[in-house]
């Protein structure tokens, strides 16, 4: 299939397809003409790599993964296991430090509410 019809199929548009290429992330053939030919599979394989992005994995990091989905052996799941475990990790201390911001903005919100109720008249009753 061409780059336009498997963009359709998979959701993800042509200038992403066409990155992913760059990045080694996707493989096509080209025709006499220079145009991209894709297999059937590789909508799948869009999905996946779409997958891993959303989990905030970087192209790097995907490319790094890949040999054990295109050729699963011992050493490359080995690699993998290695290579999402240190992304785990990386997400943990990042959803940390969102928590402790978290945590900053409410110390921040409770301060400017009660500054601004003192700032309030009290009630005449």
């Amino acid at each position: 299939m061409r780059i336009g019809e498997l963009a359709a199929r998979s959701g993800v548009s042509v200038r992403s397809l066409r990155y992913y290429e760059e990045q080694g992330l996707l493989t096509s053939t080209r025709s006499a003409g220079g145009q991209r030919h894709y297999a059937d599979d590789e909508v799948e394989r869009v999905a996946f790599i779409q997958r891993l992005y959303a989990a905030g994995l970087s192209s790097r990091t995907i490319v790094e993964l890949l040999p054990c989905v295109d050729a699963p052996s011992e050493e490359h799941s080995d690699a993998a296991l290695e290579r999402t475990a240190e992304e785990r990790d990386r997400i943990s201390e990042h959803i940390a430090d969102l928590a402790r911001t978290r945590d900053a903005l409410d110390a921040l919100m409770t301060v400017a509410r009660e500054y601004r109720d003192s700032l309030r008249p009290a009630p005449v009753g």
